[in-house]
């Protein structure tokens, strides 16, 4: 399970892309725990990249992000 935060940059907010962050939980209930984990792990990620903005965030299936928006 990955959680994909939706990042814009602060400086220049028409650069977004999708980041996947993962959370690592392989038996059910995957869906349920990712959520339930992801305001923990979308501050976590916000202090060490500053310069990004999280917009929005799903939890989703290994591999299924990563573009440019």
């Amino acid at each position: 399970m990955e959680l994909i935060l939706s990042i814009c940059l602060i400086a220049s907010p028409g650069t977004c892309r999708e980041e996947p962050v993962s959370v690592g939980f392989e038996r059910p209930p995957a869906p349920f725990q990712c959520m339930m984990d992801a305001p923990v792990r979308i501050a976590e990620w916000s202090e060490t990249h500053p310069k990004w903005k999280v917009t929005k965030w799903r939890c989703s299936a290994p591999g299924v992000a990563g573009r440019d928006i």
